[in-house]
């Protein structure tokens, strides 16, 4: 009698089991998912907050930061539209906003992330955080003093005799953005590089074989986002070479993360 009433409890023990393990399982997404709207929420804020403060008192001044390389040479900037001055406003402030609440996106991000890390691997994050914004911040200046000054006048010099210049500006501010975001993601590389080969997505070994295709696909990616010139994509090519070869030789001494 006893065996009985013990092989018929079986079943249902074994789904209230199931229905248990499927709530624990349920939990921790729900949980994550509650972190990463948290995450998000704040973050937004944060660049909707710096972008009413950018726009109110300072986009006159970044605006005049921006067109100072091109008033100086003597080139009158206009408008063809209505709302083109305002609009460009805008756009200056949302990525100046960007820039200012930086801080406070990267810093929810790593409160996002920092529990599913390892404590050896979050000594590592913070000083691939630094490393990636001091990369960075290094493109976005090399390509403002050194590229993107050499090819403005490498543009106004080539039209010279052909035409008088007056830039709209909100081409202009997008000519400038097109050059500058593109060298700041392209200093990443080595830190890239590190991060696949720490995966094991990538080896010395596998980097080394395959260095003439990354050659030229790193003069294709240059011919894309810089403008039709080969000045600058020169000098944005020549520079993704020498960080490659860096990760390459990262890559040589990175030990790949052992899967649980």
């Amino acid at each position: 009698m006893r065996k009985t009433q013990t092989s018929n409890d079986t079943p249902q023990t074994n789904a209230n089991a199931a229905r248990q393990d499927a709530q624990e399982r349920k939990q921790p997404i729900l949980t994550h998912l509650l972190a990463l709207r948290k995450t998000l929420v704040i973050s937004f804020g944060a660049i909707a907050a710096a972008f009413v403060l950018v726009f109110y008192l300072a986009c006159g001044y970044l605006m005049d930061f921006i067109t100072t390389p091109i008033v100086e040479r003597g080139v009158e900037i206009i408008y063809t539209a209505v709302s083109e001055a305002l609009v460009t406003q805008l756009k200056v402030s949302l990525i100046a906003a960007v820039v200012v609440a930086s801080p406070v996106v990267f810093w929810q991000v790593w409160v996002f992330i920092k529990p599913a890390l390892y404590p050896n691997e979050k000594r590592i994050f913070k000083r691939l955080f630094f490393l990636a914004l001091m990369l960075f911040l290094m493109g976005v200046v090399f390509c403002y003093r050194a590229v993107y000054m050499l090819a403005l006048d490498f543009f106004l010099v080539s039209g010279e005799n052909l035409a008088t210049p007056m830039l709209s500006i909100d081409k202009y501010v997008g000519f400038l953005f097109s050059f500058v975001l593109p060298f700041g993601l392209v200093f990443e590389l080595p830190v890239a590089i590190y991060m696949l080969a720490r995966v094991g997505l990538v080896n010395y070994e596998m980097l080394s074989k395959t260095r003439k295709f990354v050659i030229l696909a790193i003069f294709i990616i240059a011919a894309i986002l810089t403008p039709p010139d080969i000045v600058s994509q020169v000098m944005l090519g020549v520079p993704m070479l020498l960080l490659f070869e860096v990760g390459v030789q990262v890559s040589r001494f990175v030990k790949p993360r052992e899967r649980s």
